[in-house]
């Protein structure tokens, strides 16, 4: 006996979780996010996962990039990759995620306020002062 299929999975034909990230933007290139998947920097329902996982709509993917996480709700799939707004429309950010991005966004500014950069690199004169003062201490 066969199984009925559901609609979802009538519609369109298995597709990968690398392919599936790329196709909406997270990652430049199908080999990035399979090293991302590979390097434990995306979770598929809450467990690590190989880039061969086949995405289901309504499972959520947690990914990193760069400094921040994200925590995605998957809607739609597509093999071919998008337009930003179309790809977009394939998944929704949590709240919760949105919040916490915010909100680590604001540390890494106040924190950029207490260790400023200098506009110019230090010369000889100031390099040798600065190396006296790291070997005093």
């Amino acid at each position: 006996m066969t199984q009925a299929k559901t609609p979802a999975q009538s519609d369109s034909p298995p597709l990968r979780l690398d392919k599936w990230l790329w196709a909406c933007r997270f990652y430049k290139t199908r080999a990035l996010a399979k090293q991302m998947i590979e390097g434990g920097k995306v979770h598929y329902n809450g467990q690590r996962c190989k880039a061969s996982r086949t995405v289901e709509p309504g499972a959520t993917i947690r990914l990193t990039q760069g400094s921040d996480e994200k925590m995605v709700i998957v809607l739609g799939l597509s093999d071919k990759r998008l337009a930003a707004p179309l790809a977009q429309a394939l998944y929704e950010e949590t709240a919760a995620s949105v919040a916490q991005r915010q909100q680590r966004a604001e540390l890494r500014k106040t924190n950029s306020l207490f260790a400023p950069h200098p506009d110019t690199k230090p010369d000889k004169k100031e390099r040798r002062k600065l190396l006296l003062l790291k070997s005093q201490q």
